[in-house]
């Protein structure tokens, strides 16, 4: 079987916003969260995608001031692509990117995959008790993003 060509693009029109829903709204961290809110999400952040040929089959996302700090967030691979190398060429292509050179920090949570952001240098905060959260696993349901807000704008 030859192996599979995998390509990273930043390349905003080029990502599939129902195949990125659809994972979301059934991924451990994002529970049930509406595709307008994903739509949002995606206008905000310089996104990359992971693509077979044509196909997209993954995603990352990261919010970021370009100078001093970034949050990576939303990644995954779709499970008939596990286990190719995807994650990795998707965290590599975002620590390489020429607008997240020079930054003093990026953040991430992970659940199940240290090992994954260890081989790239990610390490357990150093002091956590230094980070404070405001966590709100249920917003979603609550319908926070109200459907007269303007597209866009956030």
């Amino acid at each position: 079987m030859a192996k599979m060509q995998y390509e990273i693009s930043t390349e905003r029109s080029r990502l599939d916003v129902a195949l990125i829903h659809d994972f979301l709204r059934s991924s451990y961290w994002a529970k049930d969260i509406p595709q307008k809110v994903v739509k949002k999400c995606i206008e905000n952040s310089l996104c990359f995608g992971a693509f077979q040929e044509a196909r997209q089959v993954g995603f990352a996302r990261v919010i970021t001031d370009y100078a001093t700090f970034a949050y990576l967030a939303d990644v995954f691979v779709v499970p008939e692509h596990r286990g190719r190398g995807v994650s990795k060429l998707l965290v590599n292509a975002i620590l390489k990117h020429p607008e997240l050179q020079g930054l003093r920090r990026i953040l991430l949570a992970t659940q199940d995959a240290h090992g994954l952001y260890a081989q790239f240098g990610f390490k357990p905060v150093a002091h956590p008790e230094w980070f404070m959260t405001i966590h709100d696993p249920k917003v979603y349901q609550k319908g926070c993003l109200t459907t007269d807000e303007p597209e866009g704008h956030g």
